[in-house]
């Protein structure tokens, strides 16, 4: 049986166990998928777009080493995140990290009322919730392998999760599609979780720049003014004119 489409209303928990300040988060959004499935398609166009946006975004990359459990710092990034995108894919049930982080956001949305928006790529929904097609073979690996306790934690954050309202595609659509599709993601978490927007990581070369151009401003803010900027680089130009946005206005 699958659920029927409609527009997706977001919201999130009223009732707070947490009180948490806005500068205790420190990304916008934590993203959750399955690397095999969909790091070289949707996952790595939601992430470019989501930082193009300006959405302080976390991706783990597999750079993070794997242990036996979720890494601390996995779960860290998890809990300093306003919101959290799970990229459910047909092999997203057959990684028992996925599933740590999944139990690990549920937990934040009860918590700390941490935004949850559930994207279900080339999967059916309802094999998500109830754990079948491509998900129960997975899963009758993990009862092999895995304390019942576990898995069972496992199947209901799937299940809560996904019964979320969020977005279906398929892999078969066309570029046009995935584009508006992503655009569509990105300006829905856009309004819900208000970024300060996000200009690098790592801004080095912006400071001595963002002074000149200050000092420009100083004297012509109340009459207006209008600047010109050159770079022979086009995402240094870019983290520029975010930067003097974010500080000039």
């Amino acid at each position: 049986m699958n659920f029927p489409r409609k527009s997706p209303t977001f919201y999130s928990l009223k009732k707070r166990k947490t009180s948490l300040t806005p500068h205790q988060f420190h990304y916008d959004v934590f993203l959750s998928f399955r690397g095999e499935d969909t790091r070289k398609t949707i996952s790595d166009d939601l992430y470019n777009a989501l930082i193009e946006a300006g959405i302080h975004t976390f991706r783990d990359d597999d750079e993070l080493p794997r242990g036996n459990d979720i890494s601390s710092e996995l779960i860290k990034a998890i809990h300093e995140s306003r919101a959290s995108i799970v990229v459910f894919s047909k092999d997203y049930g057959s990684s028992r990290w996925c599933l740590d982080e999944l139990v690990e956001i549920l937990g934040c949305k009860t918590t700390v009322d941490q935004f949850v928006f559930p994207v279900f790529y080339d999967v059916d929904r309802d094999d998500v919730i109830r754990q079948t097609g491509s998900f129960e073979a997975a899963f009758a690996r993990h009862e092999v392998r895995f304390d019942r306790d576990k898995v069972e934690k496992w199947r209901v954050a799937l299940t809560e999760v996904a019964r979320l309202d969020g977005w279906e595609l398929c892999h078969h659509a066309s570029r046009l599609v995935k584009s508006e599709f992503v655009q569509e993601i990105v300006t829905k978490v856009r309004h819900k979780v208000k970024p300060k927007l996000f200009v690098a990581k790592h801004p080095i070369g912006l400071v001595s720049r963002i002074e000149e151009l200050k000092s420009l401003c100083k004297d012509r803010l109340d009459d207006g003014c209008v600047i010109g900027i050159h770079d022979e680089w086009e995402n240094m130009l870019e983290k520029i004119r975010r930067e003097s946005f974010v500080q000039v206005e």
